[in-house]
């Protein structure tokens, strides 16, 4: 792919006509004569003072800050200078209230200017810091090469960070692990691709997508406080169903715990591909591991913005099922909503957490202790769906939520009936019967005030996929739009007070 510069890569992205320019000339240095011949040099080459690019533009008509590497000054390096520019368009971007679109490209340290240097990575993602401890979003698009120092303060540290396509990224550079440990770095490890499918960054977009990508996400990471200005927000209709419905019809425990089994009953991508809008899919945890059981994303329904995790049913099966990798990025959402004050909707469908080895020393049973810690003091509202399956400790991880709803043919139990039938029977042939006694049913859990609501499946998901994903996303936009309108502090003391005295 081209090498676009700062400058022409910002022309792309945003509205013809909007930049404006944040730099003030850097004022004279006092160095080396070799050192100043080099910066003479590069600003010749480039037309530009220094390895960054400051502003504000439009996207799509939305304002925006802008910080932007310049890989033809000095390899994009960051020295004092450098460092300066760049804190303080972060700082004004956050006094501002502005969404932050960071395009990093560099070498890494300036080694002109030794350690100096190099620390400036800490005020850097101090400034970075304090605007996401703001509420704001903050973007990244890694370019073509991003290493070092770059890559280990504001490269990294995006609410959704992307890379051009074949792009080199990495911590240590090749030369300088070849120079060290005479032998080349492995080939392949340090590109885009590469950290995209092990759930380093959330995806790899070629330079004409930016734009597009990063406005879908905005629409959804800035829209806590407007997303319903305007907003044409679908109510729910008649046969919806409410908190007073009586879920009742006639279904056993183990007609709905065989139905949540089907194979082409909807899960959550179909109900993202027909009811969401502006969804854009992240990837993994950021730190190296990613588990095809989880989805992450940002998602509106009928307006209302959410960050989604949701248990896919398409990414679990026996031999691949759900691992503590899927609750290290569930937390990552969870982290998500609380930076920028988002909705969490969690969709729970899963026939149970993994039991291996492995799963054992990934520490399984801690993930699931930290998930439930995290959600109920989650400060962001919380809605929780059954969607299909919920068994065991891999639906429990995900379930506490101020407000809690279930399909028809949804169910939560401490293990698979059959699990439980041989505990209690030694025999999986009385599975039927566990079920019906433990009450995993939904309308079993609604009488018990564990869930809030029932959404109708007519009679079964599977056989309505479409009306049912149009019918639950439009019982979403109408819960969301509640939990973003609720008190938060009354909000969070219900919560406490649900799980406080549940089943009391």
């Amino acid at each position: 792919m081209t090498r676009l510069d700062a400058r022409a890569l910002r022309d792309l992205v945003l509205d013809a006509g909007s930049w404006r320019s944040w730099d003030t000339p850097v004022p004279p240095r006092q160095v080396d004569d070799d050192y100043a011949r080099e910066l003479a040099r590069a600003t010749e080459r480039t037309g530009q003072d220094e390895a960054v690019v400051t502003g504000e533009g439009l996207l799509r008509g939305r304002r925006v800050a802008v910080v932007a590497g310049e890989f033809g000054f000095l390899a994009g390096s960051i020295g004092v200078a450098t460092a300066e520019r760049l804190m303080t368009a972060v700082e004004r971007a956050t006094a501002e209230g502005l969404p932050l679109l960071a395009a990093p490209v560099s070498g890494g340290t300036r080694m002109q200017e030794g350690t100096v240097a190099f620390l400036q990575m800490i005020g850097i993602t101090q400034a970075i810091a304090r605007h996401k401890e703001a509420g704001l979003p903050y973007l990244v698009y890694l370019r073509d090469p991003t290493f070092g120092g770059v890559l280990a303060s504001w490269g990294s540290l995006g609410h959704v960070t992307i890379a051009e396509p074949g792009a080199a990224i990495g911590f240590l550079g090749p030369r300088v692990f070849s120079a060290l440990y005479d032998e080349p770095f492995p080939e392949g490890v340090q590109t885009s691709e590469n950290l995209a499918e092990h759930g380093v960054i959330d995806g790899v977009v070629p330079h004409a997508e930016v734009a597009e990508v990063a406005d879908r996400a905005l629409r959804v990471l800035a829209a806590r406080e407007t997303w319903h200005r305007g907003a044409a927000v679908e109510g729910t209709v008649d046969g919806d169903g409410t908190d007073a419905d009586d879920p009742e019809d006639g279904r056993t425990a183990w007609q709905v715990v065989t139905a949540s089994r089907r194979t082409d009953r909807p899960g959550v991508r179909q109900l993202l591909r027909t009811a969401a809008t502006d969804v854009v899919a992240l990837s993994g945890t950021g730190a190296g591991e990613k588990d095809p059981g989880l989805l992450l994303a940002l998602a509106r329904f009928g307006g209302a913005p959410c960050v989604v995790l949701g248990q896919d049913r398409r990414g679990q099966s026996l031999t691949a099922p759900l691992g503590p990798a899927a609750l290290r990025e569930a937390r990552r959402g969870m982290r998500l909503a609380a930076e920028l004050r988002l909705p969490l909707l969690t969709l729970i469908d899963t026939p149970g957490a993994a039991l291996s080895a492995a799963a054992e020393e990934g520490g399984l049973a801690g993930e699931i202790a930290r998930c439930l810690q995290d959600l109920v003091v989650l400060s962001a509202p919380t809605l929780t769906v059954l969607l299909g399956q919920g068994t065991g400790g891999g639906a429990l991880a995900l379930v506490p939520a101020d407000r809690v709803l279930a399909t028809a043919n949804g169910w939560l139990g401490p293990l698979p009936p059959e699990g439980a039938s041989a505990i209690v029977h030694r025999t999986v042939d009385r599975a039927d019967e566990l079920a019906a006694s433990q009450g995993v049913r939904a309308t079993d859990l609604w009488r018990a005030g564990i869930v809030d609501r029932v959404v109708p499946e007519r009679p079964d998901a599977a056989d309505e996929p479409e009306e049912f994903c149009r019918r639950l996303g439009r019982v979403l936009a109408e819960e969301l739009a509640g939990l973003l309108g609720r008190d938060d502090v009354e909000r969070m003391r219900s919560r406490t007070r649900r799980y406080r005295h549940l089943g009391r």
